[in-house]
């Protein structure tokens, strides 16, 4: 009988130390391989593709959740499941939380109410956009999603824009870029852009970090999001939308300050401009609109110091001059429709936009692409 029990204990033994090591293996293993496990997905498969780049405050009720792997964003993307077809004129949207679509359901974003326009070009094909947008401005996060979103053979490519972006002060301020040094650092060079923006220093991680335990949460969240394409696919709900939206601010701050420049200019090397050069060498041959978006005027206190919470009136004056100025100098296509909404169509934010607002926005850039689509050579 004790025989019997020292065998059983010993082979019990064996199979835990067995499985330890096989543990240590694997997880050490994980970190030598360089597994993109994110090109993995069940979008576009099981589930159908999603409208927007997943981004989420609160996952358990949007069906979503914010991941910052690049491979696993695309992945899920309906763009990465509908090859292009001879007869589609394709149009990229990259821009801020407004192109994104915050507090707006996935069929009301400015993507949805421009493809119900069912827009055509001379040639007869059927003009379809995507939405590339993702919260945070920073005209380098746009560049990064558009360097992505060029692989899907785009014919031309929306770039919404507004002063907020471009501050360099403000290119590397985005969790995306923060959890992508890597892939940063490598647009930055492609783009020769290492005067303008230091490239971010990548943080040197340790063994433990790199194994598959020290990588559980980023795993974590990759699976919870494979798992929430159940109930995307069966509801198309991938935001959580409160019954009562915070209002934005009408009666606003006297500073006249804006990230340390004073009127009556803004610095010469103060904006970004760079960025935007390097993203139109980027694109080449595709073409790229800037479209300086639409964005609340107060009324409120000290309305005639400010336009909104964002901006100063002086700083956004020469912002805009600047464009302008910018875009004729190079031949560039620009649509100004910073004033075009009116103030009670912005919900939370002096760029967030009610259905209403965003849908005529969708009618006013319709019209001019179509005018542009028919005229341009």
């Amino acid at each position: 009988m004790q025989n019997n029990t020292f065998t059983l204990t010993s082979f019990w033994t064996r199979v835990a130390v067995k499985g330890l090591c096989l543990f240590f293996i694997g997880n050490f293993a994980f970190a030598f391989v360089d597994l993109k496990y994110g090109k993995i997905s069940l979008y576009n498969h099981i589930f159908a593709g999603r409208m927007r780049l997943p981004y989420s405050d609160q996952p358990s009720e949007s069906y979503n959740v914010t991941i910052t792997n690049l491979d696993a964003m695309f992945a899920s993307h309906i763009l990465a499941g509908n090859p292009k077809s001879p007869t589609e004129y394709r149009v990229l949207l990259i821009g801020d939380s407004a192109t994104w679509g915050y507090l707006l359901p996935a069929d009301q974003t400015l993507v949805a109410f421009l493809n119900r326009e069912k827009l055509h070009t001379p040639d007869n094909k059927q003009v379809i956009f995507y939405n590339l947008g993702y919260p945070v401005m920073s005209l380098l996060k746009d560049v990064l999603l558009l360097d992505r979103g060029l692989k899907f053979q785009p014919d031309l490519v929306l770039w919404l824009i507004t002063l907020e972006s471009f501050p360099k002060e403000k290119q590397l301020f985005s969790p995306l870029l923060e959890q992508n040094p890597g892939e940063v650092n490598r647009l930055i060079e492609k783009l020769d852009l290492n005067e303008i923006i230091p490239p971010p220093q990548a943080s040197q991680t340790t063994l433990w970090q790199r194994s598959l335990f020290g990588q559980r949460k980023a795993l974590a969240d990759w699976l919870r999001f494979q798992l929430y394409g159940f109930l995307w696919t069966a509801t198309h709900v991938d935001q959580a939308i409160p019954a009562e939206i915070p209002q934005k601010q009408v009666d606003l701050s006297a500073e006249i300050d804006f990230y340390g420049q004073h009127p009556p200019k803004l610095g010469p090397d103060f904006l970004s401009f760079p960025v935007v050069e390097a993203a139109y060498r980027l694109a080449s041959p595709i073409p790229i609109i800037l479209v300086n978006e639409p964005m609340f005027i107060s009324d409120g206190i000290n309305s005639h110091v400010r336009y909104n919470f964002y901006y100063p009136r002086w700083a956004y004056d020469d912002y805009r001059t600047t464009l302008v100025s910018f875009c004729q100098k190079r031949g560039l296509t620009c649509w100004d429709i910073w004033n075009l909404i009116s103030p009670e169509e912005f919900t939370n934010t002096a760029i967030h936009m009610t259905p209403q607002g965003t849908a005529q926005t969708a009618q006013w850039i319709a019209t001019a692409l179509e005018h542009w689509l028919y005229t341009t050579k």
